[in-house]
């Protein structure tokens, strides 16, 4: 049972990697019980779901999934990438896997590709059977820095996410934005449940403009301080619109079905000022 709102490469994954190995999968709404219950098969192993998803910043019932993969006997997993072990500790919560694109705020600098499992010994000795025969091994160097970012973590994490709750409330307010997606915001669908699970909103949001394809390409053209390149969680602003970096490898129907439109923006907001990076959305958004 895989939560229908993922990271593009999760899902693009999931849809042509997972059936190879005979792996079958259900797709289910993780912000609603209802339907559930109806997508249990004999076969179903696992529950994976996001704590914060990419690119929609929906937050999961995150307890009823734990209640859910108990009642079951399946294994719950999370992507905790957006949360960080800052906002969220999955295995306390009660989550058996807990992953984690390292390269991402762990690292905070942008300069890895690194990845972490974290879980019970039984579990991680699955995982760890599986490195040694596919590879997967951090370089020493990788290590270092990983190791070296991590330091300052919660720092940085700290700053950003105030940085974030700022910009959402500007972009929410201003007329040419049509939609904001941020679980910090008390109008998004996931605030609820963002203060009851997390410690924190997170410092990713989205965004739908007005207009079309050009003006979002013009938008992000005109911005001078975010940089317009995949990735995300490291100390510098970054933009881009999903359907053309993290969700690229998806059809038309199954950006669709995730609510990926061609005007969503997903901004990674970094350790600068926030008055500057207001400022800097600001004159872009104007020149529209």
């Amino acid at each position: 049972m895989v939560h229908n709102t993922l990271y593009g490469g999760t899902a693009d994954f999931v849809v042509h990697e997972l059936p190879k190995y005979g792996i079958e999968y259900d797709f289910f709404d993780a912000m609603s019980t209802d339907d559930w219950e109806s997508k249990l098969k004999p076969n179903t192993k696992v529950i994976y779901v996001e704590t914060i998803t990419n690119p929609l910043m929906d937050v999961p019932q995150l307890d009823a999934v734990i209640q859910f993969a108990k009642k079951h006997k399946l294994v719950s997993m999370t992507d905790n990438t957006f949360a960080s072990p800052i906002l969220y500790s999955p295995i306390k919560h009660g989550f058996d896997i807990s992953l984690h694109s390292a390269t991402k705020y762990l690292n905070g600098h942008s300069d890895i590709v690194a990845g972490a499992v974290i879980g019970s010994q039984d579990h991680i000795t699955q995982v760890n059977s599986k490195l040694i025969h596919l590879g997967g091994t951090l370089d020493p160097n990788a290590c270092f820095l990983l190791h070296r970012g991590m330091k300052t973590l919660s720092l940085r994490l700290e700053r950003q996410c105030e940085n974030a709750m700022a910009i959402a409330r500007y972009l929410e307010k201003h007329s040419n934005i049509k939609k904001v997606n941020y679980p910090g915001l008390e109008s998004s669908k996931s605030h609820k449940n963002a203060k009851e699970y997390l410690c924190g909103f997170g410092a990713m949001i989205s965004f739908e403009l007005e207009g079309n394809v050009i003006s979002a390409d013009a938008f992000i053209n005109q911005l001078a301080l975010a940089i317009n390149a995949a990735s995300l969680g490291g100390v510098e602003t970054l933009i881009t619109r999903p359907v053309q970096t993290s969700h690229a490898l998806l059809s038309p129907a199954e950006l669709e079905s995730a609510g990926i439109s061609d005007t969503l923006i997903r901004y990674s907001v970094g350790i600068e000022s926030a008055d500057d990076l207001i400022g800097d959305l600001d004159q872009a958004l104007t020149s529209l």
